[in-house]
């Protein structure tokens, strides 16, 4: 379960509580701007306080991933690219801090401006930002990918872009957006798009994909490859932005590297042998008791646990609606309810490993499991009370198992089940009024060694409610085409969840995803109350209309019933050799994009 990242509460949550009530109004251009409040850091800061600027420099680091790769071009549906291409070659306007809820500094943008009610905002360039051919990052180089991204590029471009009214160079390195709709978060989000170089792609066609790579201004281009096998990312001698106090600290070693292999196993053995330099391990038993091999002993390999102050996020199995059989409500919960998760906890973690609560649980952002609505929260769930499910309002929790033949709840399963229309013939088979039987497969990738196992004991799981479930494994590249397409009854889905959520909550649940490909939404919920919530903590102007609407949307997608969530950990398992280092004033998000390799170095 590789990249799926990580949950401890820390100062993050009092901080976020503390920020300011209303967005101050931006009467000049600023080194930076902040969802909520002001930003942390002053104009004349010297680092990321999670960054050493005294780092040293060289080095390498050799991460494992299962599975391959077989384009160079991330920022389209097409194709699978390489984990971590688009953060180490390319760069955005502004850059974030990742210890603070939702702040942006400026990156290849010395300047951010927008207004009170953020309708628009304008960024303007630095003069010395380079891509790494050495030519001039340019506003027009801004305005064409900002284009393509959101007319070519991979479906996730696509909300933000048809959110902006025009587009247009204001002067020698200026560019504006002007929006067509009131959504607070649009100003940050045009700031973290990838700016690519227009020149590379004239009489090409951006869409379809290659082995060429975008060209960007980020620190490191393209070294040596083989699809299926390795891919090296090497530091540029001439990047531009080496000494950009936002980078100071950053981007310390001369290579990183990504091996290529059959699974996750073949991966930890690679990493045993002194092949790879630094695994993640998201096995909590597997840490304590599979990590006494020679290099763990003499203190060649260091066992790092990396806490966090991030919501738990989801991490289970995920239904299609889109499917007939997983279209009732009823059915779903029976599904929740066959799945022991005691018993394969226990199993599979040694227990350890605390559930899933809810899509926001371990955080202020978390609804409280089981607790009725109310206050704001129902105020805003009020007028689509109507429509919504039980459990929304009068709360919803999770079921517990009885032990491990989990009867009560199979009980309970039986009568939802026959509630919805399943009822068990003769031979115990389940099946509906047209006689059609429950059977559904569940899709997973090659080398999901651990999902397999989770897979297995629930398939042996759902066998006395009359269901049968199969399990298929295909290659990582098939994986992502079947997703795009919904081409699947029930997968394993991750969906991390940050302390400012936003706009990509509608690449998530939104209505549009039921039809359109490469959406987030893989359950093909369409919730009318979800996309009001999610609209309402877009534009929200006080903490308490933010949260209460983060709430809002967590009760309706927790009781929702789409998922059967496994667990999350409150701190990541980081082993890595004793010469790559990171700094003690660790990141209110902890290990997430932005730590690993970003702020480590190396010391011989």
């Amino acid at each position: 379960m590789k990249h799926q990242i990580f949950a401890t509460f820390r100062t993050a949550t009092a901080v976020f509580l503390l920020c300011a009530t209303a967005i101050p109004a931006f009467a000049s251009p600023k080194h930076a701007i902040a969802m909520y409040g002001e930003p942390a850091l002053p104009p004349d800061f010297v680092s990321l306080p999670y960054a050493n600027p005294d780092a040293p420099a060289g080095g390498r680091i050799v991460f494992g991933e299962s599975g391959s790769f077989d384009s160079l071009n991330p920022f389209i549906l097409k194709g699978r690219a390489p984990w971590g291409q688009t953060g180490l070659t390319t760069e955005t306007l502004l850059g974030r801090s990742y210890d603070e809820p939702f702040t942006l500094y400026g990156l290849l943008a010395e300047s951010v401006d927008t207004d009170e009610a953020r309708t628009y905002v304008e960024f303007t360039l630095r003069e010395e930002a380079k891509f790494s051919d050495g030519s001039p990052v340019t506003a027009e180089d801004v305005l064409w990918s900002f284009q393509t991204l959101g007319t070519k590029g991979h479906p996730r471009y696509l909300n933000s872009w048809t959110k902006i009214a025009s587009a247009e160079i204001t002067g020698p390195r200026s560019v504006k957006f002007t929006f067509n709709t009131p959504d607070r978060e649009l100003p940050l989000i045009m700031g973290l798009r990838p700016v690519l170089q227009k020149a590379q792609w004239e009489g090409k066609d951006f869409t379809e994909s290659t082995l060429e790579a975008p060209i960007g201004s980020g620190p490191y281009t393209i070294g040596k490859y083989e699809t299926g096998r390795f891919i090296s990312f090497v530091k540029n001698p001439n990047w531009w932005g080496r000494d950009l106090p936002f980078n100071k600290g950053r981007q310390n070693l001369d290579e990183v590297r990504y091996d290529y292999f059959g699974d996750d196993g073949v991966v930890f053995e690679a990493f045993k042998a002194g092949e790879i330099t630094s695994y993640r391990e998201t096995n909590a038993a597997k840490w304590d008791a599979q990590y006494a091999f020679p290099a763990v002993l003499s203190g060649d390999i260091v066992k790092s646990e990396i806490p966090h102050s991030r919501p738990s996020g989801i991490d289970g199995f995920v239904m299609n609606t889109r499917r007939a059989q997983f279209a009732d409500w009823r059915v779903r919960e029976a599904l929740i309810l066959a799945f022991n998760f005691e018993q394969i906890n226990t199993t599979v973690t040694g227990g350890t490993a605390p559930r899933i609560q809810s899509y926001f649980s371990n955080s202020v952002l978390g609804m409280a499991p089981g607790v009725p609505a109310t206050g704001r929260e129902l105020e805003l769930l009020q007028p689509f009370v109507a429509d919504l499910i039980p459990g929304v309002i009068e709360g919803y929790a999770l079921p517990v198992a009885d032990g491990a033949t989990n009867r009560k709840n199979i009980r309970a399963a039986k009568k939802l089940l026959e509630d919805a229309g399943w009822t068990a013939d003769a031979t115990g088979t389940l099946k509906n009024a047209d006689g059609k039987a429950f059977t559904f497969d569940i899709l997973l990738t090659n080398g999901a060694a651990e999902v397999v196992t989770i897979a297995n004991m629930y398939i042996e799981a759902l066998k006395p409610l009359g269901i049968t479930a199969t399990l298929t494994t295909i290659d990582s590249a098939q994986m992502t085409e079947r997703t795009n397409a919904y081409d699947f009854d029930m997968t394993h889905m991750i969906r991390n969840m940050s302390l400012s959520p936003g706009n990509e909550q509608t690449f998530y649940w939104g209505a549009a995803g039921v039809t359109e490909p490469g959406s987030r939404n893989l359950m093909g919920m369409n919730v009318p109350a979800a996309e009001a919530m999610i609209d309402t903590l877009l534009n929200a102007k006080s903490q308490e209309d933010f949260i209460a609407a983060t709430h809002a949307l967590d009760r309706i997608l927790t009781a929702g019933r789409y998922v059967v969530p496994f667990w999350y950990s409150k701190f990541s398992r980081l082993a890595h050799v004793k010469g790559l280092k990171y700094p003690s004033n660790l990141p209110i998000y902890g290990d997430w994009p932005g730590f690993q390799p970003d702020v480590w170095w190396f010391e011989q």
